[in-house]
This record gives C-alpha cells, structure tokens and sequence, in this order.
C-alpha cells in the first residue's frame, strides 16, 4: 500500500480510509508551528507537500487539522473545536490538542520508523507536541470489517460499517451538510488516548468482563444472537441478557441504526501502568458521531476500567490542495 498523504487513491477512497483493515502499526504525531519560523500557509503546504511526495510500498499517511491552525478563519469546519474534557477524563495537556495531526500506518515497525523519521526531518517549521505508537494484534478482515484485539482481550471494530459506501457515508462531509464549500470531502478525526486498568480488569471473571462489555469474547451477542447479526435490545428492556449499562448497549443501544462514525483504533503501550488504546473515529459531523456516543456512555459499567488521558479534535481536508487558500 502506497504512501500518498491526504491525496486518494485510484478507487477514490482518501488515504485515512484506505482499506477495509488498517495497517497493523501506526504512529500519531500532533505539531505546533513554530513561532516565527514560517506562515501558517507556507507551512502547512510544505507539509501537505512532503508527505505526498513520499510514495512507499508499506505505508500510509495523512494530515489533519487542529482548530488552532485555522482559528483566526470564519471559513473553518462548523463543528471543529479544541476537544472538551468529558465525565471522567483527565486530560494532560502534553498528550492533548495540536496545530497539525500526522498519522502514518505500516505493515512493519520498521517500515513506519523510517518513515517518521524521514518526514520528520523534513518539517523544521514544525515541532512535536505529542506523540503515540500503536499496534493491532491479531489484526484481520472478517465479513468486511477490520478487527483486532485490544489490551482488554476482547475484539474491537464490530460496529465499523462492511461496506465501503457506508464507510463513506458515515464519515466523510458530502454537499448539503452545512459545511464550507472547501471542507467537502473531509473528515472530522477524534484521537482519544484511553488508559486502561488491565490488572484490575483481569481479577474479573470472563464471565464479569462479557456483562461489562455486552459481548462474549468470540463477538457474539450475550442473547445468543450471532456477531454478524444485530440483537433487539427493546426486547430485553430489563437488562437480563445484556446488562443496560453494558458497554456496545451504551454505545448503540439501536443496532439497527448504528453511530455516524468509523472506529480505527490502535492499542498502545508504554510499561504495566501505562497501557490502552488510542481510539480513533472519523465522521461527518462530531454530534451525532463521536460525542452524541460519548454522552450516552455516561455511567456505564465500564468507566471504573478506563481513563481518558488526551487525543484532541482534527479536520482531515478533502484530497488535494485546492481546499488550502479557502481554509487559511
């Protein structure tokens, strides 16, 4: 798979979307301008610019927007702000928000150090503010979605759409959404650094672990219902099956119209202490996408296990460069 930043490929699909599984490794870099190095503009190309011209056979990347780059412009993304600390979160300020996000995914570690360190190199207007690796054990396509196993032992990437009309759908801005003419074609991106309290969740029985997440570990439903079919939650209004405040009921407590979003995540890793998942979503529109799910996970059984440590709001512009004199 070929490098070409926030370019598409042939089929039309941007680079954050390519593929029906992510690349198994993946490194999040959020950047600062430097001061009085260059103008945000001049910038901004040269980093779209050195990361499209990089064509590599094992990686991917892309750029993303954070508010503060284009704060001073009334023309920006309606919905593209410094993300807010929600129920629960305890966000450092060394590990949230950014001028620029960069995303580069591999097929190999080294493949994507050498990468980083290449564009890196290339980018002294720039310098790191934040920075996370991420892998996805046993990652794999099964009926079209990308899963894998996060730290919890238990698969991610379910809900994801099995199709890629409805991957575009749910996440990338289309004519008529109320956005500026230029955001057309782009994607909010939500990056949330998820600590994760694996010891204590590993004195739970499976048996525990399946009611907090509302699924058996091989995916299926806890009614019995199979992990490629949707359950009926209203015929359960009790919580017998599936606890209600188990984590998938939280989330999309319809399953026949599931959240306006599309989840590639990574797990992270940074000692016993310190591990957990770097979520990641893009969608449309982040109300009825990431934080229309996030207000509904209030409370639930899980909370105990998890703490949200940083990520930050971003704006993945449409394939090209047209979009860049309109946005700055």
């Amino acid at each position: 798979m070929a490098l070409h930043g926030d370019s598409a490929d042939q089929d039309g699909t941007p680079a954050h979307l390519r593929g029906t599984a992510p690349l198994p490794y993946a490194q999040i870099i959020a950047l600062d301008l430097v001061p009085g190095r260059d103008r945000p503009d001049r910038a901004l190309r040269s980093a779209q610019r050195t990361v499209a011209a990089l064509d590599g056979k094992s990686t991917i990347a892309w750029l993303a927007l954070g508010e503060s780059l284009i704060s001073e412009t009334s023309d920006k993304p309606r919905y593209l702000k410094r993300m807010p600390a929600f129920a629960g979160d305890v966000l450092d300020p060394k590990q949230s928000h950014g001028d620029l996000l960069l995303q580069i995914t591999g097929t190999s570690a080294r493949a994507l150090r050498a990468t980083v360190e290449q564009i890196l190199r290339a980018l002294p207007q720039w310098q790191v503010r934040w920075s996370m690796k991420g892998d996805r054990p046993e990652n794999r396509i099964e009926d079209g979605k990308g899963l894998f196993r996060n730290p919890f032992h238990f698969t991610e990437g379910y809900g994801n759409p099995d199709t890629r009309a409805e991957t575009i759908e749910r996440s990338t801005i289309q004519d008529g959404h109320g956005e500026p003419a230029w955001a057309v074609g782009g994607s909010y991106q939500v990056i949330r650094i998820i600590r994760l309290a694996t010891s204590f969740w590993d004195r739970d029985t499976g048996h525990e672990q399946e009611r907090v997440i509302g699924r058996h570990r091989d995916g299926r439903w806890l009614d019995g219902t199979p992990d490629t079919e949707r359950p009926v939650f209203a015929a359960d209004p009790h919580g017998r099956n599936t606890p209600l405040d188990a984590h998938v009921r939280r989330a999309a407590p319809d399953r026949r119209s599931p959240p306006m979003m599309v989840r590639r995540g990574y797990n992270y890793h940074r000692g016993p202490e310190d591990q957990g998942l770097i979520f990641s979503c893009f969608q449309r529109d982040l109300a009825e996408g990431f934080e229309a799910v996030q207000m509904r996970l209030e409370g639930e059984a899980m909370a105990k296990y998890v703490l949200t440590i940083g990520g930050g709001y971003f704006f993945v512009p449409p394939p090209g460069e047209l979009w860049m004199d309109a946005a700055l």
